[in-house]
């Protein structure tokens, strides 16, 4: 392959839930950070490049905790810069407006870092396992465009991901028979409940349950440059829409752009499942989990016991 993959990151929110700046967060046994883990995975499945999408006001401190363990563990490392400012001609920041866009306008500021190579898209604070990293490397290395565009995503059970401390956004996918993509629908607001999982969105009024099997995107994506180009068409449609009903919190998901292309049959989306457990921090209450988590992965010879790099 002429453009091997690359990783990008998606690390410019500040952790608002859980109350710091959670990306640098130590979490491991020699306190590495829950991204070092994905960085160390990453290297090992063959990515060689890294992206990480940030925010100007974080980026002192992201470099010194983040981007020079990067480069330590052999990445070359470059920086996009997640602004409001960053619209379409003729937009502006709404009055007010403080959220950053959304995940697809994360990708559209990265589009010159990323360049036309295939790439693959994770959150900063998620840790996914070893085997999602190599499952979406091999396949970004094996498969082109042809008449649609190649994409993927790595799955994971709705059950392994909630937070017993709080509410949750995640992708609920549907799939077909032979496990592509049919359609991927962000949900903001996930719980788990005593005897079950269920969703809202309307602030609580009513719920509707999700089984705990449901194939749920975790944004571990795989994408060629092609996903770019669609961001793109449809970001100043997306803003003429909804910026008159919700000025201050519409968010540009990168789900919708890729639901989107399905629809209009454009792309050809493989769900790669992996075994690994997915473990997070969306509140501080999940920490001692995740750390206990790492501890024993690291006693069992999955991560070293000293630092990662």
């Amino acid at each position: 392959m002429a453009n091997k993959p690359i990783l990008v990151v998606m690390a410019a929110g500040m952790g608002s839930r859980y109350g710091g700046l959670k990306q640098i967060d130590p979490v491991g046994p020699s306190g590495e950070a829950i991204l070092d883990y994905s960085l160390y995975d990453a290297r090992r499945a063959g990515f060689e490049t890294v992206v990480f999408i940030i925010k100007h006001e974080i980026e002192q401190a992201f470099r010194e905790a983040v981007g020079a363990r990067a480069v330590r563990a052999g990445f070359a490392v470059r920086y996009a810069y997640q602004q409001l400012e960053k619209l379409p001609e003729g937009f502006s920041v709404p009055e007010g407006r403080v959220k950053p866009w959304g995940t697809a306008h994360a990708i559209l500021v990265a589009e010159e870092a990323i360049g036309d190579a295939p790439f693959a898209v994770i959150n900063a604070d998620d840790y996914y396992g070893p085997q999602g990293f190599r499952l979406i490397y091999d396949y970004l290395s094996t498969h082109a465009d042809g008449d649609k565009y190649a994409w993927s995503m790595v799955g994971f059970l709705l059950g392994n991901t909630v937070s017993a401390n709080g509410s949750v956004s995640r992708g609920v996918c549907v799939t077909d028979e032979q496990g592509n993509l049919v359609s991927v629908t962000e949900r903001t607001c996930i719980e788990p409940y005593e005897g079950g999982i269920h969703y809202t969105e309307d602030g609580g009024a009513t719920w509707q349950d999700l089984p705990a099997n449901t194939v749920v995107s975790m944004n571990l994506w795989g994408f060629t440059p092609g996903y770019i180009a669609e961001a793109k068409a449809g970001f100043a449609a997306f803003l003429q829409q909804n910026l008159p009903v919700n000025p201050l919190k519409c968010e540009y998901y990168l789900p919708s752009v890729v639901t989107a292309a399905l629809q209009q049959d454009k792309a050809d989306v493989h769900v790669l499942t992996s075994a690994d457990k997915w473990h997070g921090i969306t509140y501080r209450e999940d920490k001692p989990e995740l750390v206990e988590a790492l501890r024993q992965m690291s006693a069992q010879g999955l991560y070293p016991t000293d630092r990662l790099f």
